[in-house]
């Protein structure tokens, strides 16, 4: 069990099998581009059998460490309802997240929650000292992990958000994302960036995704089937498994949801964010999923510009205050939105050449996307240019 953020060297990424991928990358392709962005994971495998661990959680501190408890223009989008992302409607209301955001399994999100919560109330008192409201979305990992063991514990919420760092990420089967699938292959986390010109400016868009979604018919490379093609085998939409543990229900090729962070320095409109965030679903689309009933897609989307505004502090006196934003003209915000479908698409991608094959709870297996058959997809797409 191990809690880390950062990425080693020699590590292949979506890039490096001959995807092309549109647009500017940041400096390393990874959330943790946008300035002050910090993330960490707390990983956990262990065991075998009935009570396999195979989760984890994923923390990210959208100011880092000392900005916890300063506001951040936010919207949430819910492409698929079958999820769960806590906080949302303080983000709806006030058009903010101002706390640490966690990533984990399905039903390990109030131990992540009273993880945060202790965390904060112990880093930052006087930001517990009010009320808290922790961003904490989930993805199942019930075919590999034990999911009601109780394994994923507030302790190692704390160790995620301890671990947090700015820099290159580690991606595949860690934090959050350690028992998660993707179309019918192994998935996890993945993560990508772009940078956006505005005129004489620069800014940055980057993408964390959980990614846990889509049947393996669906996922397709530059027009090619990719999955449906695929030799690779894929027990957990062939197998009889569910029907065998639950005597009558399958479990449906598609299930399983996926977690979309977006963040960007430019100073953007909690409504601004919103258009973000309804972008993060086109951006998975563009490997093929159609987003299924079963899988609860949700894309949070923030901007770490105008520090200072968007407060909800008890008052301290009754002095009249204003605040002032500054923002992108919606005239121009094109750019930015282009940049999350790419980004987006780019960390599905990533999450699925990272991943590596995993047997989990009662020998269940999920066999990872073998990266000759992507290289030879490449090939007989052209290299085309995505």
């Amino acid at each position: 069990m191990t809690s880390q953020a950062g990425i080693g060297a020699g590590v292949v990424r979506a890039r490096d099998l001959g995807i092309g991928f549109e647009g500017t990358s940041g400096a390393h392709g990874a959330l943790t581009d946008v300035p002050g962005v910090e993330v960490g994971y707390r990983t956990l495998v262990a065991g075998e059998g009935a009570h396999a661990v195979r989760s984890g959680v994923t923390a990210i501190l959208p100011r880092g460490r000392s900005g916890v408890g300063t506001p951040c223009a936010a919207a949430v989008h819910s492409f698929n309802g079958n999820g769960e992302l806590t906080g949302r409607s303080w983000i709806d209301e006030s058009g903010s997240l101002a706390l640490p955001i966690g990533i984990t399994s399905s039903h390990s999100v109030g131990a992540v929650h009273s993880g945060i919560d202790a965390w904060v109330a112990r880093t930052a008192p006087h930001v517990a000292a009010q009320w808290m409201l922790p961003v904490v979305g989930e993805t199942w990992d019930g075919y590999l992990h034990d999911i009601n063991g109780g394994h994923v514990t507030p302790a190692d919420a704390a160790a995620a958000l301890d671990a947090a760092s700015s820099g290159p990420l580690a991606e595949g089967n860690v934090g959050g994302g350690t028992g998660m699938n993707c179309y019918g292959f192994k998935g996890g986390t993945g993560t990508a960036s772009r940078v956006v010109a505005h005129g004489g400016d620069s800014y940055t868009v980057g993408v964390l995704i959980q990614a846990n979604f889509g049947s393996r018919e669906e996922l397709r490379l530059g027009g090619l089937p990719v999955g449906a093609s695929s030799p690779t085998p894929n027990p957990m939409e062939q197998d009889d498994w569910f029907h065998r543990e639950r005597e009558s229900l399958r479990a449906p090729g598609g299930a399983g949801s996926a977690i979309v962070v977006i963040a960007t320095d430019a100073p953007l409109l909690p409504g601004q964010c919103a258009a973000l965030a309804r972008r993060g679903a086109m951006g998975l689309g563009r490997s093929g999923t159609a987003g299924g009933h079963f899988s609860g897609d949700i894309m949070l989307a923030f901007s770490t510009a105008n520090e200072g505004a968007l407060t909800s502090s008890f008052p301290s006196d009754d002095v009249a205050e204003y605040e002032t934003l500054r923002f992108i003209p919606w005239g121009r915000i094109d750019p930015f939105l282009t940049a999350v479908v790419q980004a987006v698409d780019e960390a599905v991608w990533n999450a699925l050449v990272a991943a590596r094959d995993m047997t989990g709870r009662d020998g269940h297996v999920s066999h990872a996307l073998p990266h000759d058959e992507i290289r030879a997809a490449v090939l007989r797409a052209g290299a085309v240019s995505r």
